[in-house]
């Protein structure tokens, strides 16, 4: 199972991250959120981020 990332913490990669919801299922809505930014808040409490798409184009990286 992937890494799930809560809210308010901070992106390891750029890409989309899917909204989980409260029981690990997939909602369907997705963030874009660049590495090094902080996770933004979820519709409903207990949600958390997985990367689903993450960025191929290089930006973002050291």
């Amino acid at each position: 199972m992937a890494k799930t990332y809560k809210p308010g913490e901070t992106a390891p990669r750029s890409g989309q991250y899917g909204i989980v919801g409260t029981r690990g299922g997939n909602t369907g809505t997705e963030r874009t959120v660049v590495r090094g930014e902080t996770m933004p808040p979820t519709p409903k409490a207990g949600q958390t981020y997985r990367l689903v798409d993450p960025t191929k184009n290089g930006s973002g990286r050291p």
